[in-house]
């Protein structure tokens, strides 16, 4: 196996739990939330400065890679973790989001998708055997099998025909797998928002046996307290030994109330994106640093950070970096939100030990103005 987990801890409160993740490349310590290196870098991040922040595994993107530079080129130089000169755990996603996201002109079959690429229009073809094939050549510790994820509200009977084939192209996956010793592939769960499918998913891809589970097609613009309900119909399915990945979600609510359901990991693209526009998470609220509030604010960014913005640089700095737009300011903002994210992660982690789970969430959420969601 390519990676052993552990749980440490299960909270008496909630599903909650503490775990240890070990891959060819480190220790996760679980519940955590994931930097996003779609590009093979984390936007306005250096590796140095997510060693510092705390960051133990970050993600790549396939269906981007695969664009640019190229898995080939990846794989002469090293792998993705020499590449990027990054030598903690990487996961990879399959491409499969991005393939019907970005792509304006796709063709579903059977066999796979034909895509057009977002960069020039040129055509490209992705199979799970293709997919894989390329993710076997970037490297990473975790792999992803390629899986059709639907939109946003679509009818049952066509969430049926998606999970149906998620699931024929998720055998097919692990059968083009080349190097199960040092690379753990995780199934997808799909099946939209609706809980018969989501159950008939998780079944059916538990019985494949992967060494992990991610939840995908969620936080595609259902409304919140809908993804937790299916959450609450999906995880309790997964085999408690197995570390449960929730795709594509990183705002400080929805990582509280992932993990009091059972998820281990996270990721999201929001925490450097949000940054790039001028907004802040931080222990007060959203911050949004841009406003003119701030222009004479001398105070850190938030009192309660540890972070290399908030121990150097005020309020007021950063909205002139902001206002004339200063490359300097998104990399102190992204910095200082993947801090934010990561420290909460860490201060979850150490109430869940101590069986103080809901009153620490409590205690995050009270800056967002929300209480933990039907508990």
């Amino acid at each position: 196996m390519a990676i052993k987990f552990e749980i440490l801890h299960e909270c008496k409160q909630t599903r909650a739990r503490v775990g240890r993740l070990t891959t060819p490349h480190g220790v996760v310590n679980t519940p955590v939330f994931m930097p996003v290196g779609t590009q093979a870098t984390v936007k306005a991040v250096p590796p140095r400065d997510l060693k510092e922040i705390g960051a133990e595994i970050i993600l790549g993107n396939t269906y981007h890679l695969y664009l640019r530079p190229g898995h080939d080129l990846v794989e002469e130089a090293g792998g993705l973790h020499q590449f990027m000169n990054w030598d903690g755990s990487i996961l990879t996603d399959s491409g499969g989001f991005q393939v019907f996201s970005l792509s304006s002109l796709n063709r579903i079959s059977e066999e796979g998708v034909l895509f057009h690429s977002h960069i020039d229009g040129s055509r490209h073809f992705f199979s799970p055997e293709r997919a894989i094939a390329i993710e076997n050549a970037l490297g990473a510790d975790i792999i992803m099998a390629f899986d059709e994820c639907t939109p946003y509200p679509c009818e049952h009977s066509y969430a049926k025909e998606a999970m149906e084939r998620t699931h024929r192209w998720a055998m097919r996956s692990k059968q083009a797998h080349k190097r199960p010793d040092t690379q753990a592939l995780f199934g997808i769960i799909q099946g939209s928002t609706y809980a018969d499918l989501r159950q008939e998913s998780a079944k059916f891809l538990v019985d494949l046996d992967f060494p992990g589970y991610g939840i995908g097609g969620l936080s595609t613009g259902e409304p919140k307290p809908l993804m937790y309900e299916m959450l609450e119909v999906t995880v309790p399915l997964i085999p408690k030994d197995k570390p449960r990945y929730l795709m594509g979600v990183g705002s400080p609510d929805c990582l509280m109330e992932g993990t009091i359901r059972g998820v281990d990991m996270f990721d999201c693209v929001l925490p450097t994106r949000v940054a790039r526009n001028g907004t802040a998470f931080t222990s007060q609220g959203r911050v949004v640093i841009r406003n003119a509030t701030y222009a004479r604010d001398f105070s850190p960014l938030d009192p309660n950070c540890d972070c290399y913005a908030c121990r150097n640089f005020t309020r007021a700095y950063l909205r002139h970096l902001i206002k004339a737009q200063e490359i300097l300011a998104y990399q102190l903002l992204s910095i200082h939100n993947l801090r934010y994210l990561i420290s909460i992660m860490q201060g979850l982690r150490q109430a869940i030990l101590e069986d103080r789970t809901l009153e620490y969430v409590r205690s995050v959420l009270s800056s967002y103005d929300s209480e933990p969601y039907n508990l």
